[in-house]
């Protein structure tokens, strides 16, 4: 049975009445209103003894001809009110001190207020009666969440279900702290078995921070979780409520005690209120907040915001509202809607470790247009640009993943960054050697961490760096390394497979061994492979243009030609060397040394001939730095190999017209 409705107008200060509301949750419905009065849209006699935990209150503004019921007993906070009659009858409410003007149309259904609880019923009010729907059955549940809404969450879900509450609480301090320490840990035990037999018909046992008990480490279950594990089945009819974070491994003996596991993530497209459906956009952000920010669309705005749980919502919106009130705006002059997924993005950026914004846009990539072609309809398909007959349809065209392969330099990483600059997200680059580990399940633990932080900062973008040393083809060899390879395979089939269409993601992996790959990952529904190659010599030229430009190295277009020619064969980071290692000459050594045709000649020279040798002598890559002639009386002239690019001496040996210096 779901909560009933009852809509208040606060006769007094309406921030004031939602602490009140939010402190009142284990009084009843009559205490809260004698302590801040407020009218209501309905009837309130039968409800005025239940606890506040039992309703769905909802704090609504009114108008001067909104028909109210006072709630029996209820008298005016002054000196000349009328007696309040005893039945609750419909009456034309007074003009009450907090009650403002019906908002403007663009303000409507959003809240005046929202506190953290709040925010937290209303982003999972599916789930809360579904995990209820369980517990009225008899049936334990498992709730897999973030650790920041699990304060708000059991309340509501023993509210909702109708049951008393017998909590494992942990002391604040060890909650924080991570993994319990082993004396408090025994000390859990026994209070455990204390609670778990000694329940009764209607109550249930709640675990807020079961995983911190019995979570698993590289050596295992420890004893204490063995034990709390054994005390769990012993009870196999007494009903559990536990909560699990999904950065912490619960071993599947333990998970299995539990009928039912539920897992919440980010937030859904839309939210249970009053009976309607309606855009997490609107019920989570109050009139306030809309009011400062122009062209908002509740849409737009979800796609910004789907990772984040409703806690995290409600402090980013806090930190974009204050910037803007900072930059002079507010509801009179409101701020760009750009703003705000801004602001959006720059918290959830600082909020987390590892994800960062990207800086590098498709403009600083030279050439390969085919390929920023695909890679653009990707991100449309992403965005919702599209007119497509139906979600399903666009859901299945989604790309989950892409896979950048071709030889070393070419710049897999920077279309990694362009793509997620490109999406408004975040990005994190790994490794894959980083994810690796000597302990068993320690591997796929990190895995699982950066997915579910990568949800978290949605939109975001996950980059796997030497993809192939953490994707590579599953054996079916029964030694160590084939069984840590296989898991690690497993994981990554797993995370992407569960992937939320609604919630802006991307993984890419860049590697230079494509036939190394696993062939279950290379599916088009998973990675979509885009080969990555040598520039052509309309790319080089572009490429030279970006860095030239970027290193500011001036540079005729008819020098460009010539570079883009001589560099026939290199890759985009050998040709950023030349004019890296041009800046330097020419800012860095004393006197400076001109970038000159013959200086340019000289660096494309030496770069080949490091190549050269390396193929020659099978060696680690050469990393090129800046040269400087030997000094002394006369002209300076670099020594080394040289190509005299004012002569269009090409690496064919053919010559080119045009050229000279800068």
């Amino acid at each position: 049975m779901s909560r009933p409705l009852v809509s208040l107008a606060p006769l007094g200060d309406a921030e004031a009445f939602q602490d009140a509301l939010f402190n009142a949750q284990e009084q009843t419905l009559r205490g809260l209103l004698e302590m801040c009065p407020a009218v209501s849209l309905e009837p309130l006699a039968e409800v005025l003894d239940r606890r506040v935990s039992d309703l769905r209150i909802k704090v609504v503004t009114i108008s001067e001809r909104t028909p109210v019921f006072w709630p029996p007993g209820l008298r005016l906070p002054t000196a000349t009110a009328h007696p309040a009659p005893q039945a609750p009858v419909p009456v034309v409410a007074p003009k009450a001190p907090a009650a403002a003007a019906k908002p403007p149309p663009a303000l409507e259904g959003h809240p005046q207020a929202i506190s953290e609880a709040q925010a937290v019923e209303i982003a999972y009010g599916d789930e809360i009666e579904q995990v209820a729907s369980f517990l009225r059955a008899g049936l334990s549940a498992m709730v897999i969440c973030d650790k920041l809404v699990v304060r708000h969450l059991w309340p509501r879900i023993v509210a909702a279900a109708r049951l008393d509450r017998v909590v494992l609480e942990l002391p604040p301090e060890d909650a924080e702290a991570g993994i319990v320490p082993r004396g408090l840990r025994q000390m859990q035990i026994a209070r455990l078995r204390e609670l778990i037999f000694g329940l009764k018909e209607g109550q249930v046992l709640v675990l807020p921070h079961l995983d911190l008990l019995v979570a698993a480490t590289e050596r295992g279950m420890s004893s204490e979780a063995r034990e709390i594990t054994e005390l769990l089945y012993e009870a196999p009819d007494r009903p559990l409520l536990a909560f699990v974070d999904r950065s912490l491994v619960v071993p599947e003996v333990v998970a299995a005690r539990f009928s039912v596991r539920i897992s919440l993530s980010g937030l859904p497209r839309e939210v249970p209120l009053e009976g309607q459906r309606a855009p997490v956009g609107v019920a989570l952000v109050t009139q306030k907040e809309r009011a400062m920010f122009a062209d908002y669309k509740p849409a737009e705005f979800f796609k910004q915001v789907a990772g984040l749980n409703p806690i995290r919502l409600r402090d980013a919106m806090a930190y974009a509202v204050q910037i803007e009130a900072r930059r002079g705006h507010g509801p009179d002059n409101p701020s760009r809607v750009a703003r705000l997924y801004e602001s959006i993005r720059m918290f959830k950026a600082q909020t987390s470790e590892d994800f960062v914004i990207p800086d590098v846009s498709m403009a600083d990539i030279g050439g390969y247009e085919d390929e920023k072609a695909l890679l653009a309809r990707a991100i449309k398909l992403l965005a919702g640009v599209f007119q497509l007959p139906d979600d399903k349809l666009r859901r299945e065209l989604i790309p989950r993943g892409f896979l950048f392969h071709g030889p070393p330099g070419t710049g897999k990483t920077l279309f990694a960054k362009a793509i997620a600059n490109q999406m408004n997200a975040t990005i994190r680059v790994v490794s894959g050697p980083e994810v690796t580990d000597m302990y068993v399940g320690e591997s796929e633990r990190k895995l699982r961490a950066i997915f579910a932080e990568a949800r978290r900062n949605a939109p975001s973008v996950v980059v796997f760096d030497e993809f192939d040393s953490i994707a590579a083809k599953r054996s079916g060899r029964d030694d160590g390394g084939s069984r840590a390879g296989n898991a690690l395979v497993a994981q990554i089939l797993t995370e992407m497979d569960g992937f939320r269409p609604d919630v802006p993601m991307l993984v890419i992996g860049t590697t230079n061994r494509l036939n190394l790959i696993d062939e279950a990952l290379l599916r088009p529904s998973r990675f979509q492979p885009i080969a990555i190659g040598l520039p052509d010599e309309a790319a080089r030229r572009r490429i030279a243009e970006v860095h030239a430009k970027h290193f500011q190295i001036e540079a005729s277009p008819a020098l460009l030609d010539v570079i883009a020619e001589a560099t026939h064969g290199m890759n985009g980071d050998q040709i950023r060397s030349i004019f890296r290692d041009a800046c330097v000459g020419l800012f860095c050594e004393t006197p400076p040394i001109e970038p000159t045709a013959e200086r340019l000649g000289f660096l494309v020279g030496r770069i080949r001939a490091a190549a050269d040798e390396q193929r020659l002598e099978g060696a680690a890559p050469i990393v090129a730095v800046a040269a400087r002639a030997p000094s002394g009386p006369g002209p300076r002239r670099p020594s080394g190999a040289l190509f005299t690019l004012a002569s269009g001496n090409g690496p064919g040996g053919h010559g080119t017209s045009g050229g000279g210096s800068p």
